[in-house]
């Protein structure tokens, strides 16, 4: 590569290596002319991207309001291009001139891109979206205040416009309390990791929602407009993890009223039922125990147990050193759910070896 391309080798071996990456990730968001496996890449945006079924999805839900969608910060063009898969009018701006130009490359030459800070509107009457930038030198900025543009900017500067906002997963809720948002926080899954939070102005959200868990592993929307009413108790034949989406968004018992089951504990997210949810990974109760290794161990033993899954919540317990003290030798894969059941001076730590459905 030296001897052919001298200076540029560098610029091409890491280009090459991020269309790789970038293939997983973005899938077909490419255009007609330039696939995802042409586009052009930081590895800053990259990394920065909406993977491409987030991407769709919050495209999905831009399309129903038949608005053109000005993407303030567009960056390499990832969200223009899933806005352009579904026919949604939009254009883009960003700051950084380098990015522009790939976005140019990237979502095609009919693309209205300019060069624009995205806390000086340049756009009326469109949907605003923005995804501040939460990486700094390579290093992740969990604070909003730390985003760039920061979140309360971005807040303030487009109040009573229609505003979609990406933030990281685990932002702190009360905290756009003080920001003073007052509409819904989407968060979403894919492929059972939780990929983002969104923010949708009050325009945008469905009336009477502030949160929502979308999951789109199996399609499955809750909102806290949803019944709650999710009883306690004992553990029945199964025992469901819920999904982090549903967790993060606070809606534990909103998932369990739906589908008939009920939690271990009232502030454990562990729910139980007779029967799964459709296409829900779940654990069927073979024996239940308070937690204690050496019994713990003897049940393992006693069932034949080889390979061990352990989930833990509520309880201090390192499940990779535990798995060693353990040291199951059998042939039959189980999994272990150990929790704390009760509250105060009645609550105790429970452990579930269990069957897990797949």
């Amino acid at each position: 590569m030296r001897a052919r391309y001298g200076s540029l080798a560098p610029v091409l071996v890491e280009t090459t290596l991020l269309r790789r990456r970038a293939a997983v990730k973005l899938g077909a968001l490419g255009g007609p002319s330039v696939g995802v496996s042409q586009w052009l890449f930081t590895d800053e945006a990259l990394q920065q991207a909406t993977a491409a079924p987030v991407a769709l999805h919050r495209a999905k839900r831009l399309a129903a309001g038949a608005r053109v969608v000005h993407d303030a910060t567009c960056s390499i063009g990832t969200e223009l291009a899933a806005l352009r898969e579904l026919s949604v009018p939009a254009v883009g701006s960003d700051t950084d001139p380098v990015r522009l130009a790939m976005a140019r490359h990237n979502v095609g030459t009919t693309a209205f891109l300019c060069r624009a800070d995205a806390l000086r509107p340049v756009t009326r009457e469109t949907v605003v979206l923005i995804d501040p930038a939460r990486r700094r030198g390579g290093r992740r900025r969990f604070s909003p205040g730390d985003y760039t543009p920061g979140l309360g900017a971005v807040l303030d500067c487009y109040r009573g416009r229609d505003l979609a906002v990406k933030c990281a997963p685990g932002i702190v809720f009360d905290q756009l309390n003080r920001f003073g948002f007052d509409g819904e926080i989407e968060v979403t899954s894919y492929r059972g990791s939780v990929r983002e939070a969104c923010l949708w102005s009050a325009g945008l959200a469905q009336p009477g929602v502030r949160r929502r868990a979308s999951i789109l592993d199996t399609g499955e929307e809750i909102s806290d407009a949803e019944p709650s009413d999710c009883p306690v108790g004992p553990a029945g034949r199964w025992i469901v993890d819920p999904d982090g989406a549903v967790v993060r968004a606070g809606l534990v018992r909103h998932y369990g009223a739906r589908h008939g089951l009920w939690q271990l504990d009232p502030d454990i997210a562990y729910l139980s039922g007779d029967r799964l949810p459709p296409a829900v990974r779940g654990f069927e109760v073979l024996e239940q125990l308070t937690f204690d290794e050496r019994r713990l161990r003897a049940a393992l033993s006693a069932l034949d147990c080889g390979a061990l899954e352990i989930l833990v919540r509520g309880v201090q317990v390192d499940p990779d050193a535990l798995r060693r003290r353990l040291r199951p030798r059998g042939n039959r894969p189980l999994s272990v759910i150990i929790t704390r059941v009760g509250r105060d001076a009645s609550g105790r730590a429970a452990a579930y070896v269990c069957r897990p459905s797949y």
